[in-house]
């Protein structure tokens, strides 16, 4: 398996928090090679990962990252991990 972790700024708390649920989660969730999500929140500092099937799900997903953030979202950093243990 393999993570997606976004690093985000929140510019709107409420805007975006509407958005993580009404549009980000569905169609993360749709993704092919979709296993599980987190979306996490500390002040205005969001953190994401998103858990693949593979490589390639997870690849093809950070790709689409920027272009499903709302407006009021900065995305800071992307990255695709291994994930090498889970419970």
């Amino acid at each position: 398996m393999h993570a997606v972790v976004v690093r985000v700024t929140l510019e709107d708390i409420e805007a975006a928090r509407r958005s993580l649920r009404e549009e980000v989660v569905p169609g993360v969730s749709q993704a092919p090679g979709f296993v599980t999500g987190y979306w996490t929140r500390k002040d205005e500092s969001g953190l994401g990962m998103v858990i693949f099937e593979s490589e390639d799900a997870a690849e093809a997903m950070s790709q689409r990252i920027a272009s499903m953030a709302p407006d009021v979202v900065t995305i800071e950093d992307v990255e695709v991990r291994v994930v090498e243990a889970h419970a």
